[in-house]
């Protein structure tokens, strides 16, 4: 093997981000021939956490490692998964002594491949740092592979370019998720990391970044806790995929998936005065 093709899905928000990756992963895997699957799933139980029941869809649809946010310990659950599950991450830089793995290495065809989860710290609770963390990684498995896949769960973009900058020939890949909105400045970095501020979401898109849009609104309106749903339709499956140069480390493509695309031009029924 001398190239990978991973396939990094966005954040996946309740069932009906389950039953997107249902219906179309298969497709889009045999299609792009890819030979990974990560996909974020700090969202994938009603909207915050994961439990045991959506680990087993994920692993039964070939997902691979399962990277994590400030959500991901939202259901009790979770701690019983993080003891046993070295696949299911949460970030690195949580506080020493917590639950859970930050980063697991794989084995595929003989290749080893590193991904981390990372949590940002601009505007998000105040945890270790990621930047000197990623140092701790990389020297941590330089040994065992140049492969290192980041999923970097940040609020502002401004911290999620400086760790791209930061990190730019020393790991292959970071991608950015938390805020739900794929963006489109994917690239790759001046000395091989390929970088993408927001991969986006998988789930329901008429929505306020996946709930039901009134209680959004009512939250901005009035100031006061509103009770949140999951959103049902216009749903999508956001993610990149990367190849990836096996023994440099270094990633030779990155390419945006957003399916179904967004409809660009109104459907609705126009009225006119004759």
């Amino acid at each position: 093997m001398t190239s990978l093709n991973v396939l990094f899905i966005g954040d996946i928000v309740g069932k009906p981000g389950i039953k997107i990756i249902q219906t179309f992963l298969k497709i889009i895997v045999e299609n792009n021939k890819i030979d990974l699957v990560i996909a974020n799933g700090e969202n994938i139980a009603d909207g915050k956490g994961i439990t045991e029941k959506e680990l087993r869809i994920l692993n039964d649809l070939g997902v691979k490692v399962i990277t994590g946010g400030n959500h991901i310990f939202e259901k009790q659950q979770f701690q019983t998964i993080a003891k046993n599950e070295k696949n299911v991450l949460r970030p690195l830089n949580y506080p020493r002594g917590t639950h859970g793995n930050g980063y697991v290495i794989l084995e595929l065809k003989d290749v080893k491949i590193a991904v981390a989860s990372l949590q940002g710290r601009a505007f998000m609770p105040p945890i270790d740092c990621p930047f000197r963390t990623a140092d701790w990684l990389i020297d941590k498995v330089k040994n065992e592979t140049k492969i290192i896949i980041i999923d970097f769960h940040a609020e502002a973009t401004a911290e999620k370019i400086a760790l791209a900058h930061y990190l730019d020939g020393r790991v292959s890949a970071v991608i950015g998720t938390h805020t739900h909105c794929q963006t489109a400045d994917e690239r790759i970095l001046p000395k091989g990391t390929a970088y993408i501020t927001d991969v986006g979401m998988t789930g329901p898109y008429d929505s306020v970044i996946g709930m039901k849009k009134d209680a959004a609104i009512n939250r901005f309106l009035y100031q006061t806790p509103q009770r949140f749903q999951i959103a049902e339709d216009d749903v999508h499956l956001a993610g990149v995929i990367l190849t990836i140069d096996v023994s440099t480390g270094k990633v030779k493509k990155i390419k945006r998936v957003f399916f179904p695309e967004f409809e660009t031009s109104w459907k609705g029924n126009e009225s006119s005065e004759s």
